[in-house]
């Protein structure tokens, strides 16, 4: 039984800020400063930040993850053998500057066993000669003034001087003047001032809060108030809402790479980095004013907020990450996934908490804990990819019992700007990935993610409150068929590793994707093209309160090769044998087995939820074992091999098909008997349409009409003169709205028709030139181009 602890040994985590309580200040400007207790109670607070503070360390789990820090600190100075080109053995830097970067993160973990108390080496001396040893010797082969950089720009510029700036605090009472110096004239070269001299590049985004972190803690180490200066200004450009490339976006979207979503990674890194910087240069003569990072504050709930889920962090949003899994160069085998990033994203959000308003802060607070509180899969406490400063946050206030935990958002949030959805239901969450002209479908580069080829050709994950929240976590990225990611509709022609191209080359050209949504429910749809096939097709799915109406329609392929859309792939795990139910019999349980069933019918698997087949043709099923290892989709990653065990259920569209389709519903946690009820009840849903010229479903007793237009024509009581999304949403109260948008962004002008008595229209946007309510309802838009694909709302109050 591990000792308790209580909060009260928590409060000095609370931030670094609360060090400068009766600090003497610099004075205000950016001139040089003459108090050199300024940078000294900066690199405390930096410390601070670092290190946390506060924390029971005799109690679990801190006790062990510090006796576990001291283990590894001890086993890489054992280990550490400096020769020219390398500093260990593993780590031969002469042609690879990641591990360069590497060597100094090893240092700085070193450092922290160091400088922490109960690591077993808290001020050993042998551990601080490997330390200077570590350091001179890094500074002399490679990481010094004057030499040329080679490879990765990222190990030069943000990994290796992070980590070196850290030491040099961490080390600060044990490095001489002119080591300092040396130090800060490496990070001076390889990061000269010119690196934000524009934003653009490589310096936007989470990249330029990276730098900056660079610049500030160079000016906090040597004393130098022009860096710190020209750090803070240079985070200015990072606020404001972008409309294309790197940033957030009005809609909180957060691109990165220019064509990549990445709310989950980049996105993290840029929220832990501003709250580190703003809680460094709070309450000095750098303390960042400008109004334009509220924006950043508002984005915790608009842009991170919907992407999590009892503590992990969607897979949608994190890029070529999901691939990284467990590294090569780890020896204890640790593996990263959406739970261990959505960790980290919870840490940030308390860490930027600490420069917020009070009312965000405290509702921050609850947010976090209440996903800390859900997160039953992977409990944040137990994460071994947390640092302990973050895992301080995340414990204080878990043990605070003024914090009451929020429950998840319900609702549907619709990302235009990176072709992104999330729908949330009590008792589950569900995303969509597509892909654009203006977003890859997926990201390769540096090796990872070599076959995530597929997961913008509208990849469906989702997760139930209490069941499936490791679907995605339990090795599925190594394991998983590539061809057959949930959801999505592929070619199985043979791709490459890497096809398409590194960093979101691999963009469609297809403009029309989005929908429309009123909060709750929502239309969406995907005029999908192929990575590297002729594939075409157009998919579009219905959010609604049970259920995900899926339908597709006119697939198209030449390449000679099977066409599949798949219904779902579960992931087992390692033993599964959840039952499948077709049309009311139990299907065998072996490894291997296979069969076809006809359509109309449905499915349940135990444990996870049910669907209903509703076109023709047939459906198949699948029972199978896949190994395979991360070094397959990481080259960077480990080599064990990985067995996990799959239901798949899908269509065969066949070899070139000319005008394929099907419809279906997913239906996350319904039992066997919920699904069959459903698929009896063929009156709840009707399909509209389901061709290469529109799509669309209604709902009368959601008071539902959900229709995607992929050219002018008339849908059941909805008319619309171009290409556009429509949902309509009726209320009890007798009102009504309806959500207008046009995904390609390219009408000038559109006209709606609603063939439904309306008497008034009670509220419309600057976009609705004309509204003629009366037996039908006529919506006349002006220019949507500039919308960005955004909805246009309009309430009526119903005939």
């Amino acid at each position: 039984m591990t000792d308790p602890w209580s909060r009260r040994a928590f409060l000095s985590t609370a931030g670094g800020g609360a060090l400068w309580l009766g600090v003497p200040r610099a004075r205000a400007g950016d001139g040089p400063a003459t108090d050199t207790d300024v940078y000294e109670t900066m690199r405390a607070v930096w410390r601070g930040l670092y290190l946390g503070a506060g924390f029971p360390a005799t109690s679990e789990p801190f006790r062990s993850r510090l006796a576990e820090l001291g283990e590894q600190a001890e086993g890489w100075r054992a280990a550490m053998a400096p020769a020219p080109g390398a500093l260990w053995p593993d780590l031969g830097f002469a042609t690879d500057p990641e591990k360069m970067m590497q060597s100094y993160y090893r240092l700085r973990t070193m450092a922290e066993a160091y400088v922490r108390p109960g690591t077993g080496h808290t001020g050993e001396t042998a551990l601080r000669t490997a330390l200077l040893t570590g350091l001179d010797h890094l500074h002399t082969e490679v990481y010094h003034a004057g030499r040329a950089p080679y490879g990765n720009w990222y190990c030069w510029q943000i990994g290796a001087p992070q980590a070196l700036l850290d030491l040099c605090v961490l080390l600060q009472a044990d490095l001489t003047p002119a080591r300092i110096a040396d130090h800060c004239a490496a990070v001076d070269h390889f990061v000269p001032d010119s690196v934000v001299a524009s934003y653009g590049g490589t310096s936007t985004g989470a990249n330029r809060v990276d730098l900056c972190r660079v610049l500030a803690l160079r000016g906090v180490v040597g004393a130098d108030a022009g860096k710190i200066a020209l750090a803070r200004d240079a985070l200015a450009p990072v606020f404001p809402y972008v409309s294309s490339g790197d940033g957030l976006y009005r809609d909180g979207s957060f691109v990165q790479h220019t064509w990549v979503p990445y709310t989950g990674t980049y996105g993290a890194v840029l929220l832990g980095g501003l709250g580190m910087l703003f809680a460094l240069l709070r309450q000095t003569p750098w303390e960042v004013t400008d109004p334009g990072a509220q924006i950043v504050f508002d984005a915790v709930e608009r842009a991170w907020a919907p992407f999590l889920f009892n503590g992990l962090v969607m897979d949608a949003v994190s890029g070529r990450a999901v691939s990284r899994g467990v590294s090569a160069l780890d020896a204890r085998q640790i593996q990263q996934d959406d739970h261990a990033r959505g960790h980290a994203v919870l840490a940030g959000i308390l860490l930027l908490a600490q420069s917020a308003s009070s009312t965000e802060r405290a509702r921050w607070r609850g947010l976090v804990k209440g996903w800390t509180d859900r997160a039953y899969y992977s409990p944040p406490m137990a994460d071994q990819t947390l640092g302990l400063a973050a895992l301080a946050r995340l414990a204080e206030v878990a043990a605070d019992p003024g914090v009451a935990g929020l429950p998840e958002p319900v609702g549907h949030r619709l990302f235009a700007s990176m072709d992104r959805a999330t729908h949330r239901r009590p008792g589950w969450a569900a995303s969509l990935s597509m892909a654009s002209q203006r977003i890859a479908h997926y990201e390769t580069g540096n090796g990872e993610n070599l076959r995530g080829w597929h997961t913008g050709s509208g990849m469906l994950a989702w997760w139930g409150s209490t069941y499936g929240n490791g679907q995605y976590s339990d090795a599925f990225w190594p394991t998983v068929d590539p061809y057959r990611l949930p959801g999505t509709t592929v070619s199985r022609l043979a791709l490459a590793d890497g096809a398409g191209g590194d960093w979101g080359a691999s963009r469609p050209d297809a403009v029309w994707v989005g929908g429309t949504t009123d909060g709750e429910f929502a239309s969406v749809g995907q005029h999908l093209r192929g990575l590297g096939s002729t594939l075409t097709a157009r998919k579009s799915w219905f959010f609604l309160s049970d259920t995900i109406v899926c339908l597709g329609a006119g697939i198209r392929s030449t390449d000679g090769a099977a066409v599949e859309s798949v219904i779902d792939n579960r992931n087992l795990g390692a033993a599964g044998t959840h039952a499948l139910t077709v049309g009311g019999t139990v299907q065998p349980a072996a490894l291997g087995w296979s069969a076809s069933f006809p359509s109309p019918g449905w499915a349940h698997l135990a444990g996870f939820g049910g669907y209903v087949m509703s076109g023709t043709g047939t459906f198949k099923a699948l029972r199978e074992a896949r190994t395979g290892r991360w070094s397959d989709i990481n080259r960077g990653s480990a080599t064990t091999p990985l067995t996990r065990r799959y239901l798949t259920l899908w269509y065969d569209h066949g070899t070139d098909p000319v005008a394929a389709g099907y419809v279906h519903q997913v239906l996350p946690g319904a039992t066997a008997a919920q699904t069959a009820a459903r698929a009896g009840s063929t009156g709840w849903l009707r399909v509209l349409a389901n061709t290469g010229a529109a799509q669309g479903v209604s709902v009368g007793s959601l008071g539902f009409t959900g229709v995607n237009f992929w050219q002018a024509g008339t849908v059941g009581p909805l008319e619309a003169s171009a290409a556009c999304s429509v949902t309509v949403r009726e209320r009890p109260d007798g009102t009504a709205v309806v959500s207008v948008a046009d995904p390609a962004r390219a009408l000038a002008a559109l006209t709606v028709v609603w063939d439904r008595p309306v008497a008034a229209v009670v509220s419309r946007p600057p976009s609705v030139v004309t509204a003629e309510p009366g037996s039908r309802l006529r919506l006349g838009f002006g220019d949507l181009t500039g919308a960005a694909g955004a909805g246009q709302q309009v309430v009526v109050r119903l005939g």
